[in-house]
């Protein structure tokens, strides 16, 4: 029995649950973009599947809107990775666990790929129903969004036809999203030397932390664990001897970090003081950031006695300096969009290598020499402590347009079918409209999408209830758009 079927609007959800029943992480697309394949053979439409598996469905317009300009219907196929520590699954071969509580779905535990799955699922019951009046539409699904946008970026749009663009890549109800943050990775490599030592094995662990998107939770001062991890490593030289052995926290640049975790050897006689200083460390965290991460836990496990190699004395000092040094979170607010966040960057990822630290910060702007600004100062940060720099994934801004007959439309409409005004916002996440907008020539874009909580967090959910309504709204905007 499927967990969706008694739920509306039935035909989304149903196309949706198909989704989430097929593996679909980031890199690993290729089932998924057969799946679309396979639709749109099942439907006698035209189709394009690229070599980097994303898919272009081409369905041509209803009686009467033969002259109407094209639309394009976009979003991506990919999903964001994530679950609970005691969570069994593999995002590799198994399909996610849905359960329905208080009109939300979530994924028992897992990441819910929501964003942006619920795009998918709008765009097949699209192209699957006979009675909904369109102009000709191409239902374009891109592949690893989640990872530098990287299916936009090598995406041949000379396959397209139209210009105007409705982007179902957002998660708040009534807003209209117009303009969007530019982004990069900044990855960072910085060799680093061992020496032999014995001792007491000590595991520590940050967690209990909310997470988020890197960009959309940026600003709800959530903390992050890898910020938090070189906090405790360079305050507990205070407290005791110890030396390092390894160091890992996040996966991707584009989620807040919940977990961090460090292995050190110490004496027997320090252990005791680093398990004291971890909890009067607990305490003083959940303080700080009281009502945003009030969970938050330092946790010491003892493993035992072992010999092992571990940091020099002075690339311990050099990796700490790093992790004391790289920027986290909001680096400027915007001067002229009031409350918008101009500039950010997240420390996601942390790996200490037998010879190397690796790390990687998903950077964003909505202004360009901001956006170079941050990377700038890692690059010099990494490059001082001898180690070597480069950008991977950047992606333009997406500009805000003073002239958009499409959004002045979707306004209007919005207003005569819920009697109020949407919010026309730009955002600090990262779209794919930007790369769009910046390949296809007097390109209209517009993005929106039903109400979604913790995207990028095993606490994911989609609301049902505003996924019907987005759907009847986007109905109408395409009845609509006639001319």
């Amino acid at each position: 029995m499927r967990v969706l079927e008694n739920y509306e609007p039935q035909k989304v959800l149903y196309y949706f649950e198909e989704i989430c029943s097929i593996p679909h992480g980031s890199g690993n697309t290729k089932q998924i973009s057969d799946y679309l394949v396979s639709f749109a053979k099942d439907h006698g439409l035209r189709y394009i599947q690229d070599e980097l598996n994303n898919v272009v469905i081409y369905k041509p317009a209803s009686p009467g809107y033969e002259n109407a300009p094209t639309v394009i219907i976009q979003g991506h196929m990919d999903m964001v990775c994530e679950k609970r520590p005691d969570v069994e699954h593999d995002f590799t071969k198994d399909g996610l666990k849905l359960s329905v509580e208080n009109g939300f779905i979530s994924a028992n535990g897992t990441t819910l790929g929501g964003d942006d799955g619920i795009a998918v699922a709008y765009g097949l019951a699209l192209l699957d129903s006979d009675d909904i009046a369109h102009p000709a539409l191409e239902v374009l699904i891109t592949v690893d969004e989640e990872t530098g946008l990287l299916g936009a970026v090598g995406f041949d749009c000379s396959v397209l036809e139209g210009k105007r663009l409705i982007n179902l890549d957002s998660e708040e109800e009534g807003s209209l999203w117009i303009s969007c943050a530019g982004g990069m990775a900044g990855k960072s490599r910085i060799p680093v030397r061992r020496i032999k030592a014995e001792g007491e094995k000590l595991h520590v662990k940050i967690c209990g932390l909310t997470g988020g998107h890197s960009g959309a939770e940026i600003d709800k001062k959530r903390a992050n664990a890898n910020i938090l991890l070189g906090r405790f490593l360079y305050e507990l030289k205070k407290q005791a001897d110890y030396e390092i052995l390894s160091l890992e926290g996040g996966k991707r640049d584009n989620v807040i970090t919940r977990e961090s975790d460090a292995e050190i050897l110490t004496t027997p006689e320090e252990i005791s003081s680093i398990k004291e200083y971890a909890d009067l460390c607990t305490k003083k965290l959940r303080e700080e950031y009281a009502g945003s991460d009030e969970n938050i836990t330092v946790k010491i496990t003892e493993e035992g006695t072992e010999k092992a190699n571990v940091l020099h004395p002075t690339s311990r000092e050099k990796v700490l300096f790093y992790l004391m040094q790289v920027p986290f979170g909001i680096q400027k607010m915007s001067g002229s969009i009031e409350g918008l966040v101009e500039t950010s960057t997240n420390f996601g990822v942390l790996k200490l290598e037998e010879e190397e630290l690796i790390t990687s910060s998903g950077i964003r702007s909505s202004v360009e020499a901001g956006k170079y600004a941050v990377s700038n100062k890692i690059e010099y940060l990494t490059e001082f402590l001898g180690g070597e720099y480069k950008i991977e994934g950047a992606y333009p801004a997406w500009e805000y347009r003073k002239d958009s007959p499409l959004r002045d439309k979707m306004v209007e409409i919005y207003r005569e079918m819920y009697g109020t005004m949407p919010n026309v916002v730009a955002i600090h996440a990262g779209l794919e409209c930007g790369l769009f907008y910046e390949k296809i020539n007097g390109l209209d874009c517009v993005s929106l999408g039903p109400n979604m909580k913790d995207i990028h967090t095993s606490e994911e959910m989609l609301d049902i209830a505003s996924t019907k309504r987005v759907w009847e709204y986007l109905i109408r905007v395409l009845e609509v758009l006639k001319d």
